[in-house]
């Protein structure tokens, strides 16, 4: 893979519009084919009432990839919680893990509570690292 010198991570969260099975697939199709197109990785955490997604690739990228969400009338109140460089990838391995709320640390009502507004950087990130190191792990031999 070419060296990024301008790696960027971005995480954001929103609620889906209009949440089923096949909107969530077109979402994942979409999201693989263009992250794999422009050097992107990342994950998806979703249920019916939230998406929590980490993009990290080349900074225009994913300045790029971060409007068409903002434009996409599937996601409902945008909210970016991470942006920032980063020196490595988290999802090296992955166009874009999908990760159906098995790994998700907040319950509905403190989401409603806003948890995500008072969590930290550091605190949504480890959130990822370890749905990494769980999807690494589930795919080894």
């Amino acid at each position: 893979m070419k060296l990024i010198t301008d790696l960027k991570q971005l995480i954001y969260i929103s609620q889906p519009f209009g949440f089923d099975g096949p909107t969530l697939g077109t979402i994942l199709l979409d999201a693989r084919m263009c992250n794999e197109r422009d050097g992107i990785t990342g994950a998806l955490v979703c249920r019916h009432d939230v998406y929590l997604q980490l993009l990290e690739g080349p900074a225009d990228k994913i300045d790029a990839t971060y409007a068409r969400i903002l434009r996409d009338d599937r996601h409902a109140n945008v909210n970016e919680l991470v942006n920032r460089t980063v020196s490595e990838r988290i999802f090296a391995d992955w166009a874009m893990l999908h990760d159906p709320e098995k790994s998700w640390v907040w319950s509905r009502s403190e989401l409603a509570d806003g948890v995500l507004k008072r969590a930290t950087q550091a605190e949504i990130v480890e959130v990822f690292e370890t749905l990494s190191e769980k999807a690494k792990a589930d795919s080894s031999p």
